[in-house]
């Protein structure tokens, strides 16, 4: 019959082989992940969760070998934490590199909408631009329209001084000589004689 021991340190080991399973499929998840970034997100929080998990369970691993009577097999035990904490580290490392991977396409995806907007209000910019250009075009011809009526509406002012100008003239000579023909009437009949 296998003591106590050998049985936890047996499922210690097949849970540390089959958390490294899981990590390895969640790592490879990211990899294919084209998704938005929420799914990354949680494949990344997921990824996190079965390294501490991994990691708790080698220390229970790491404990057992420490508790062995017998030292060879403590030897052997302390030999397997090693491995398992080594390839834990390159895990680890793969875990930064798609931590640092899924921060830039973060980064992407924010610049990718920053310059969605920044196209959306050029665009408004320029529509804007063209109804201004538009406006100024429609308040040109409408001047120049006005510049005529003015310039036309001068032409008939100077032509109006210049008839009133006349007209003035005219009375007063009319006015002149109608008070020279009352003088020269009044003139005859008050002096028959002169």
């Amino acid at each position: 019959m296998a003591a106590p021991q050998d049985v936890h340190v047996r499922i210690c080991n097949q849970e540390i082989v089959k958390f490294d399973l899981e990590v390895k499929a969640l790592i490879q998840d990211i990899r294919d992940c084209s998704g938005p970034l929420s799914a990354l997100t949680e494949l990344n929080s997921k990824v996190k969760e079965k390294f501490q998990q991994l990691r708790h369970r080698i220390q229970e691993l790491e404990q057992s070998a420490k508790e062995q009577d017998r030292e060879s097999e403590k030897q052997v035990l302390l030999q397997e934490v090693e491995n398992h904490k080594k390839q834990m580290l390159r895990k680890t490392t793969k875990e930064s590199l798609a931590q640092t991977s899924s921060a830039i396409t973060e980064s992407l995806m924010g610049i990718s909408r920053m310059m969605s907007q920044q196209v959306q209000q050029s665009e408004e910019a320029m529509q804007t631009l063209v109804n201004s250009s538009r406006t100024i075009l429609d308040a040109n011809e409408e001047f120049k329209s006005m510049s005529g009526t003015i310039q036309l509406g001068r032409k008939l002012i100077t032509k109006y001084n210049r008839r009133e100008l006349t007209d003035k003239l005219l009375i007063f000579l009319a006015l002149a000589l109608f008070l020279a023909t009352v003088l020269y009437i009044v003139k005859k009949r008050l002096f028959p004689f002169l």
